[in-house]
């Protein structure tokens, strides 16, 4: 779990960061478009959760790892970041986007959420090296 908690915290930090960053750079949530450089921020939760199931592999699991465990782990991995993450845009939308803006973010929270389901099947079948022989 604490592998989980380690990851979890890096995304959900980098993905706060990312949301005051994209404000910083006048890049704000909009319904009717969402910014090319929007896009990059699945970047954050890949790359998060390739090196975690990675680290996860190599120090909890001595080097084997099967699908489902692995598939546990990235859920775990994007929970805590999800958490953190929801929690800064939050802060976001009280305090430095006032203004009547949650629905942006409920979309964008969602459109995450799908994103990093995917993620974790995909970072699964990468890392996954044990096989389960049914008989």
């Amino acid at each position: 779990m604490k592998n989980a908690i380690v990851w979890g915290i890096i995304i959900g930090v980098l993905s706060g960061l990312w949301m005051f960053t994209m404000h910083q750079l006048g890049i704000t949530p909009s319904t009717d478009k969402v910014a090319t450089a929007e896009y990059f921020s699945f970047l954050i939760p890949a790359i998060g959760l390739f090196f975690g199931i990675r680290s996860y592999r190599a120090h909890d699991c001595k080097g084997q790892m099967g699908f489902l465990e692995a598939l546990v782990q990235s859920f775990k991995i994007l929970i805590v970041g999800g958490i953190i993450a929801v929690f800064g845009a939050i802060l976001y939308i009280s305090y430095i986007a006032e203004g009547n803006n949650i629905r942006d973010f409920s979309g964008r929270i969602f459109g995450a959420l799908l994103v990093g389901v995917l993620l974790a099947f995909g970072v699964s079948l990468l890392f996954h090296n044990k096989s389960n022989k049914v008989d």
